[in-house]
């Protein structure tokens, strides 16, 4: 199969983009998908995501992890897509679209960046000296005083694979705050299994347990810096939880070509 494909990255975090509103692509299987992504064999990239109809939305956004299977909720991957779909005239600066977790409004600012609306988050579980909660996917986020000497994918791997996690995984975050009042945050990601340069949904777990542990002495929004990048979380809390989520970060072009798969 000769597949045409874009290349786009949020912070560093990179994935390959699929127009599939014909249905040409839906045949990619486990194999494929994780070949495509491979670093040495393939394109590269952390996941693909597949642009499809939607009956109540602009588009649809199905996501695949860099290990073939279809995943939760990428919110770097959902600024990326929001940026493909308007490269594609989908849409124009502003949208919503469906995706496994409900539908999602985003806007497209200036400078390649992208605003996303992220689920409500309701419920943040303490797990030994960590938080576990659901952003779209879920995170454990772990409060550290320094992050530059963590050997994030030894560390990651062991609690990604630690009960009670180890069945359907899960992302670890680590995050510490910085002088100036933000945080910088690294993360391993379930189904990469390894450090990403970023990760959106962790960023958004990252600063909720940032604000739940008043961290930060209840700063909104809150910046955090990834290895690959910057990104910005704002939210309204309320007795119930976290709502009003949203995520601002770039989402950049990065090449486009035809693969053989």
């Amino acid at each position: 199969m000769q597949i045409a494909f874009q290349k786009y990255q949020g912070a560093g975090n990179d994935f390959i983009m699929l127009d599939n509103r014909d249905g040409k692509y839906s045949g990619l299987n486990t194999a494929q998908i994780a070949q495509l992504c491979h670093r040495n064999k393939g394109i590269g990239a952390d996941g693909l995501i597949l642009v499809e109809q939607a009956k109540k939305a602009d588009f649809k956004m199905v996501y695949f992890n860099a290990d073939g299977k279809e995943s939760t909720m990428c919110g770097n991957g959902g600024r990326c897509v929001v940026a493909f779909a308007k490269a594609l005239s989908i849409i124009g600066s502003q949208t919503t679209f469906e995706a496994i977790d409900g539908l999602h409004e985003a806007e497209i600012l200036s400078d390649q960046q992208v605003r996303l609306g992220m689920t409500t988050v309701s419920s943040l579980t303490v797990h030994q000296n960590a938080l576990v909660l659901n952003t779209g996917s879920p995170h454990y986020v772990a409060l550290q005083d320094t992050l530059a000497q963590i050997d994030m994918v030894k560390e990651g791997a062991a609690i990604r694979n630690s009960e009670p996690f180890k069945t359907e995984g899960i992302n670890v975050n680590f995050i510490a705050c910085t002088p100036s009042g933000e945080l910088t945050i690294r993360t391993y990601e379930r189904g990469v299994e390894n450090e990403t340069l970023a990760c959106g949904t962790g960023a958004v777990a990252g600063a909720l347990a940032a604000d739940h542990w008043n961290l930060l002495e209840g700063k909104n929004p809150i910046r955090l810096h990834a290895l690959g990048g910057t990104l910005e979380v704002a939210f309204n809390k309320t007795d119930q939880g976290y709502e009003k989520i949203t995520l601002l970060g770039p989402a950049e072009y990065v090449f486009s070509g035809t693969i053989i798969c």
